[in-house]
């Protein structure tokens, strides 16, 4: 391993750790401003492109809690009052799309909902893993 970055060979192990932070630090800073080091430049980045320099800010995308989102409930009753509504709106979706209707909603903790929902006859699931409501 060594001989691929030009280092000597009789580097210890801990030697080799240090060298790869650093050089992964390295790395991290350049693409940071936005130079890229492909491995294959050709196939990779064929019109030679230099990436944009990074704004430090972390971009998540829809993954982001909207202020609107209700919060999860504490009591059971609310619970499955809540799961139920968000499945009504929703039309039809799995554990996890009705998890992601609430903030700090877990697909775990609505699945079992979703199923005490469809033993009562409230919903109906396909073999998707996609609930729908009934009434």
């Amino acid at each position: 391993m060594a001989e691929a970055y030009g280092w000597p060979a009789d580097l210890s192990e801990d030697d080799i750790l240090h060298r790869l932070v650093a050089l992964n630090h390295a790395r991290a800073a350049e693409e940071a401003a936005g130079h890229i080091r492909w491995l294959r430049p050709d196939y990779q980045n064929p019109a030679g492109r230099i990436a944009a320099a990074k704004t430090g800010k972390l971009d998540l995308g829809d993954t982001a809690e909207p202020a609107d989102k209700p919060t999860w409930p504490k009591s059971m009753p609310d619970q499955m009052a809540a799961v139920r509504d968000a499945l009504s709106d929703l039309g039809q979706a799995t554990p996890e799309q009705v998890a992601r209707s609430f903030k700090r909603g877990r697909a775990t903790s609505v699945l079992p909902l979703l199923e005490s929902m469809t033993a009562l006859g409230l919903a109906a699931r396909s073999g998707e893993g996609v609930y729908r409501p009934t009434r």
